[in-house]
């Protein structure tokens, strides 16, 4: 049966169905179709419309004979958002439902299941369905779990600081993330987001965990190690740019070149580096996941794209992919416990530690690293903000 959520967050369980609104837990149990996932679905067995068009927003989705109905239902949507902003009432912090009129959630609701009734007869269930439905859970935990910012940890006699102090009102103390906001399927963050992808490193220490520490997990040499396993071969133990140095290098170069020379010959198809060639085979890569426009990834996820540009995409999908089911895996491993994931950063995920939960650091590493690409060498950090991780050995 058809349903709508009327809110996304955990603690505010409301859905329509049936020409009614009904809130509170438990939902009648022949509830299995909707738009898209709400906190309060977590335990429940439901197909998602939004994830059946691969992320579209509910407009793009819509038939053409609903547009003109859901364009003006958009428009009194975006009219109650924006008083909200201005009666800075915050939807993070407020169930949706108790903030606007019923006649408008009934009006909303019925043509939302229109919409999803259109996807679900005309769009086929998708192969990465599951993964994304996992996904899409992880993130959503994240996105309402209140960062700690302290601004106190700004120094305003420097002229970065000061302009960042500017504009932090603008931003919500929450990471939001699009899972579908890139080709590869790397995350961005939408815009009112707290900017955690870009925010500078002179400026992390403003963010501090709730419990006692930051852990980061982060993979040592990702991209290359993601290369290294599309051509079948296996993980060096150590850090791949030191490997790299003494086994293709000859022991000329320091870290850092090294780092770059790979770099500057992987992703230019033009380049040429004998070193490189001898070992790291990129032309098999994109004979074997590039063909007729498009490139079919280790994870079977389809990106149009041209020759020249095969192998970036090739290589940053898989390995943000990777990155992505890692984090699913160990946000998980970490129910139940007073730990949970801050944020994924790139190619780290970032856990908001109590101290109690430190025992379990050396498991969370090795399932961290456990990947389906091979095992990944992970490199461990932890501290008292974001801004002081220091790496730690396990």
């Amino acid at each position: 049966m058809l349903f709508q959520t009327l809110d996304f967050k955990e603690d505010c369980a409301g859905v329509y169905f049936d020409g009614e609104l009904r809130f509170g837990a438990p939902l009648p149990p022949s509830l299995s179709h909707t738009w898209s996932y709400s906190g309060f679905l977590q335990d429940e067995e439901v197909e998602y419309a939004q994830l059946y068009c691969g992320g579209l927003t509910i407009r793009e989705a819509c038939p053409s004979h609903l547009i003109d109905r859901w364009g003006d239902i958009e428009e009194k949507l975006k009219a109650f958002i924006k008083s909200f902003h201005v009666a800075r009432v915050s939807l993070n912090e407020n169930c949706f439902f108790d903030l606007v009129p019923q006649k408008f959630l009934l009006e909303m609701c019925y043509t939302k299941d229109l919409i999803c009734r259109h996807i679900f007869e005309n769009y086929k269930k998708p192969s990465d369905y599951n993964y994304k439905l996992s996904l899409v859970k992880a993130i959503n935990r994240i996105k309402y779990q209140k960062l700690n910012i302290n601004p106190k940890a700004l120094h305003l006699h420097k002229s970065k600081h000061r302009k960042f102090t500017q504009t932090l009102g603008s931003f919500e103390p929450y990471c939001k993330f699009n899972i579908d906001g890139t080709k590869t399927g790397r995350l961005t963050t939408s815009k009112k987001s707290f900017p955690i992808l870009t925010l500078d490193k002179e400026l992390r220490s403003i963010v501090t965990p709730q419990n006692d520490y930051f852990v980061e997990l982060d993979f040592n040499a990702a991209e290359i190690r993601t290369l290294l396993a599309l051509q079948g071969k296996v993980q060096p133990l150590e850090d791949v740019h030191e490997w790299n140095i003494k086994n293709i290098f000859q022991g000329k170069e320091t870290r850092a070149e090294a780092k770059r020379r790979i770099f500057a010959w992987l992703y230019n198809p033009s380049s040429s580096d004998h070193a490189c060639e001898k070992f790291y085979d990129r032309g098999s890569i994109v004979e074997k996941h590039f063909n007729n426009g498009h490139v079919t990834t280790f994870f079977s996820k389809k990106i149009d794209s041209e020759k020249r540009t095969a192998l970036n995409y090739i290589i940053q999908s898989t390995c943000a992919e990777n990155v992505l089911r890692q984090m699913i895996k160990v946000a998980d491993h970490l129910k139940g416990s007073k730990s949970f994931i801050a944020f994924p950063v790139h190619d780290s995920i970032v856990i908001d530690m109590a101290l109690e939960d430190i025992k379990r650091v050396p498991n969370l590493v090795e399932l961290f690293g456990d990947t389906e690409l091979g095992k990944f060498l992970v490199n461990v950090s932890a501290g008292k903000t974001f801004g002081t991780l220091q790496k730690v050995e396990i």
